[in-house]
C-alpha cells in the first residue's frame, strides 16, 4: 500500500479549512494545512467579524442622536476618531489570529505558511516543498469581483474598507448585494456622504420583495443616496482633487467620490490552484463542482465553503467541513440540509430572514397566507427616531408550517436565529399563536400576528 505524509492535507485557513483540520486531527488523523495570508480568513480578516465591529460604531452616531430624548444631554458634539477604530479593529483581529493558531497547533496539525498548488490528486506543494496525503480538501473561499471598466485602477473592493486612509468624506458604493449594503450603511452612519448605485430596479436581490423595499427606504431616511438602474461605466481620477475622483455613468452623468467602493459579487479563489493539472473540474459558475459528499472529480480531492459556492456563508462552511471530516474520519452520518439556513445582513437597520421569500414559498409551495407588521419600536417612541420596524411570516397553508420569517429592525439577527430553530423544528403557525410573547419586544410580534394579508 502507498503510504502518506499526511491522513488530509488542507489547503486554506479560513474558517472551514481550519474547521476541518482541527476536527480530523481530533480523531487521531495526520492533518497538515497551508496558508499563504492570515488565519481566519475572510469573515475574521476582512469580513464578517470587522464589518460588525464597524457596524457597531456606525450604531453609536444613531444612539447619540437618540439619547436626547431619554434626558441625556451631550455637552460637546461626539469626535469620531477613525484611527483608532482601525487601530482597535486590527488589535482584535490580531488576537484573533492567534487564537486560529493555537487551536490548529494544540490538536497536532502541521501548520504551513505560503501558497499551496495541487500537483496530482494525492500531492501537494507549498512554496517548491512537496507533501502527499490521501484526501486533499480546498478550502480557499472566494474573491471581490470586479469589472473590467476603464478606471478600476481607482476603485477599491470590500476587502480594503477596513484601512483607508484617509476617511472617505465622499463615498460611492457600487453594487446592491449584501456587501455593499452594509458598507453603505456602516459607513453613512460613521459620518460619511454616501452614494449607492445598482444596476437593477432593487437592492438585495433573492430577498423577500416586502424586505428590500423596506430596508431600502430605511437606508434612505437615514442619509444613503440610493440611485437604482444606474451603472458606472467608467473612474477617473479628478486632477483638481488629491483624493477625488470622478465616476461616469452609463447614462452619462457623473458622480464625485473620495473612495469608489466596488460591491459586485465574489468569485471562487480558484486561480493557481493547480486545479486543471490535477484534474479537478468547474462547474459554470467557475467553482469547484462537487457531489453530495463534496468529492470533487477526483476522489480524494474535496472542497467545501465559497470555492464550491453551495451557499456563500461562514457557518455553511463551518458544516460542509464538518460533513467531510465525519465521511473520512467518523461514522459517515453526518448531512447538511441548505434548506431553511437563517441569515442576516447589518445594514441599519438590520436584516434577519430565515426560510422562503413570498415568491419562492408560493412556487414551492403553492397555497400560501403572508402575515406582516410595521411598527414603531418603543426605544423610537421617545428617541424621535422616524426608523420602523418590519416583520413578516410566510405561511404553507396546507400544512399550517410557517415557511419563511423575515424581519428589518434592530438586533434582527438575533431574534431570528432563535426561530430559526423552531422552524427547523417544522414548527407551525398556530404553534407561534400559542407562544407567549415576552413583552414589552419587537420580537414578540411574531407570535402576535393574527390577520392576514389579503391575496
Amino acid at each position: 500500500m502507498r503510504t502518506f505524509d499526511f491522513d488530509l492535507f488542507v489547503i486554506g485557513g479560513g474558517s472551514g479549512g481550519v474547521r476541518a483540520a482541527r476536527m480530523a486531527a481530533q480523531t487521531g488523523a495526520r492533518v497538515g494545512l497551508a496558508e499563504a495570508a492570515d488565519l481566519g480568513g475572510t469573515c475574521v480578516n476582512v469580513g464578517c467579524i470587522p464589518k460588525k465591529l464597524y457596524s457597531y460604531a456606525a450604531g453609536y452616531a444613531e444612539s447619540f442622536e437618540e439619547a436626547a430624548g431619554f434626558g441625556w444631554k451631550l455637552h460637546k458634539e461626539p469626535h469620531f476618531d477613525w484611527a483608532h477604530l482601525k487601530s482597535q479593529r486590527a488589535r482584535e483581529i490580531t488576537r484573533l489570529n492567534g487564537i486560529y493558531a493555537s487551536l490548529l497547533k494544540n490538536s497536532g496539525v502541521v501548520l504551513g505558511t505560503g501558497w499551496a498548488q495541487l500537483v496530482d490528486a494525492h500531492t501537494v506543494e507549498v512554496d517548491g516543498k512537496r507533501h502527499t496525503a490521501e484526501h486533499l480538501l480546498v478550502a480557499t473561499g472566494g474573491t471581490p469581483y470586479v469589472p473590467d471598466i476603464p478606471g478600476r485602477e481607482h476603485i477599491v473592493t470590500s476587502d480594503a474598507m477596513f484601512d483607508l486612509d484617509p476617511f472617505p468624506r465622499r463615498l460611492l458604493v457600487v453594487g446592491g448585494g449584501y456587501i455593499a449594503c452594509e458598507f453603505a450603511s456602516i459607513f453613512n452612519g460613521l459620518g460619511s456622504q454616501v452614494t449607492q448605485l445598482h444596476r437593477r430596479a432593487h437592492l438585495l436581490t433573492g430577498f423577500d420583495d416586502d424586505v428590500r423595499q423596506f430596508v431600502a427606504g430605511e437606508m434612505g431616511k437615514a442619509g444613503v443616496d440610493i440611485r437604482l438602474n444606474s451603472e458606472a461605466a467608467s473612474v477617473a481620477r479628478n486632477p483638481h482633487g488629491k483624493h477625488a475622483l470622478t465616476v461616469t455613468l452609463a447614462r452619462g452623468q457623473q458622480v464625485e467620490a473620495d473612495t469608489v467602493l466596488f460591491a459586485t459579487g465574489r468569485v471562487p479563489n480558484t486561480q493557481g490552484l493547480g486545479l486543471e493539472a490535477a484534474g479537478v473540474k468547474l462547474d459554470d459558475k467557475g467553482a469547484i463542482a462537487v457531489d453530495a459528499h463534496y468529492r470533487t472529480s477526483v476522489p480524494s480531492i474535496y472542497a467545501v465553503g465559497d470555492v464550491s459556492t453551495r451557499v456563500q456563508l461562514t457557518p455553511v462552511a463551518l458544516a460542509e467541513a464538518m460533513v467531510v471530516v465525519d465521511a473520512l474520519f467518523g461514522k459517515g452520518k453526518r448531512r447538511m440540509d441548505y434548506e431553511f439556513i437563517p441569515t442576516a445582513v447589518f445594514t441599519h437597520p438590520n436584516i434577519g430572514t430565515c426560510g422562503y421569500s413570498e415568491i419562492d414559498a408560493r412556487a414551492q409551495f403553492g397555497e400560501i397566507t403572508v402575515f406582516s407588521s410595521e411598527f414603531k419600536s418603543l426605544r423610537h417612541t421617545l428617541s424621535g427616531s422616524t426608523e420602523r420596524t418590519f416583520m413578516k411570516l410566510v405561511v404553507d397553508k396546507k400544512s399550517d408550517r410557517v415557511v419563511g420569517l423575515h424581519m428589518v429592525g434592530a438586533d434582527a439577527g438575533e431574534v431570528v436565529q432563535g426561530f430559526a430553530v423552531a422552524m427547523r423544528a417544522g414548527a407551525t403557525k398556530a404553534l407561534f399563536d400559542s407562544t407567549i410573547g415576552i413583552h414589552p419586544t419587537a420580537a414578540e410580534e411574531f407570535v402576535t400576528m393574527r390577520e392576514p394579508m389579503p391575496g
